[in-house]
């Protein structure tokens, strides 16, 4: 792994924004999903939701014939989605990537807001710079970065995928120019040997989880087995039984015959996790040490801005569909497409 002089583009603790979720009563949750559902039937929508958002949206998804999963998949499948409108529930990114695969089809999103640390850690115009100070390298990005980041690369990546990618690539003799995340591409250069160059971006909610505190919990759970997200520190990693995507997190937690579970990636995840899993324990590893402020408490505060209230104004109200609308510039898009579509057909 070869590392330069560049600033750390960790998202500070005062640019986190603190969001509290708008919560629903019991009694008219099932109202406000029919509400929702019958609305996305009138405008021809999908809702493709990642397993970091609000249950309730998680279930809605599914139950009114749209999607649940991780970005490399709710990108497939807004590619592949018969509907006229794909409604995104997640951040930023994920709302652009579906907008770059399928610009005749209509993107809006519950809050455009709604961004990503790493994404945000990673300004297109010093990554432009990056780039040309290493022309030698072929630029492979996270799927976690703005369009424009994108249309820079070579190739995009997800967690899902990017070990496979990188290795091929590390085969035919490349080297690799990596962003924006330093602890997945960190633990992608151990497991592959290739030649990287990383950016110095982190994920605020991964960051935070401490080796020593996960260290501390097992001493409580011996028997538990730990599920992380590569995007979590190497000392974290070192100690996990598994390490992986959110859906490979799920494989884990389904395929392990333990009983309980350590888990270090947002804690959202612990919807899908309970329910497929409703006879195993699922805990939340640690963040940032015990007692500790911490900046994101494993959930990420954009992801949190997804609620069911938003999303049923949001379909309900043609003003507001124009308002959140997913735009992509046309040249950008087409170029960012060139990756992706790269990373979609990957074998």
């Amino acid at each position: 792994m070869k590392s330069i002089n560049l600033p750390d583009y960790t998202i500070p603790a005062n640019k986190v924004p603190l969001v509290e979720p708008k919560r629903v009563e019991k009694s008219d949750l099932d109202i406000l999903k029919r509400r929702i559902a019958e609305n996305l039937k009138k405008i021809n929508g999908t809702l493709i939701a990642h397993y970091y958002v609000d249950g309730d949206i998680q279930d809605l998804a599914e139950e009114s014939g749209g999607f649940v999963s991780d970005s490399l998949e709710m990108a497939r499948y807004g590619s592949k989605a018969e509907a006229d409108v794909l409604v995104v529930a997640g951040v930023r990114f994920m709302g652009e990537t579906a907008k770059i695969l399928s610009p005749e089809k209509r993107v809006i999103m519950p809050k455009l807001e709604a961004e990503c640390s790493l994404d945000l850690g990673c300004p297109p115009d010093d990554f432009q710079d990056f780039i040309r100070q290493n022309p030698d390298r072929t630029v492979v990005v996270y799927a976690n970065t703005s369009a424009e980041v994108k249309a820079m690369s070579d190739w995009v990546v997800t967690s899902s995928c990017a070990l496979p990618i990188v290795n091929r690539l590390k085969d035919k003799g490349e080297k690799i120019l990596w962003a924006p995340d330093r602890h997945l591409g960190s633990y992608i250069q151990q497991q592959t040997s290739a030649d990287m160059l990383l950016w110095s971006g982190a994920c605020v909610v991964h960051e935070e989880f401490k080796s020593k505190a996960l260290l501390d919990l097992k001493k409580v759970f011996p028997e538990a087995a730990v599920l992380a997200h590569p995007e979590s520190p190497a000392s974290v990693l070192d100690i996990a039984d598994v390490v992986g995507s959110t859906s490979a997190i799920i494989r884990g937690a389904e395929e392990l015959e333990n009983e309980e579970f350590i888990v270090a990636t947002d804690r959202g995840i612990f919807h899908k996790l309970r329910q497929l899993n409703p006879d195993k324990r699922f805990i939340e590893a640690p963040t940032a040490g015990n007692g500790a402020t911490c900046r994101s408490c494993a959930h990420c505060p954009w992801m949190a801005m997804n609620d069911l209230i938003g999303l049923d104004a949001l379909v309900s109200q043609e003003n507001l569909m124009n308002k959140h609308e997913i735009h992509v510039d046309p040249d950008i898009a087409a170029r960012a497409s060139v990756a992706l579509q790269r990373m979609l057909d990957f074998q």
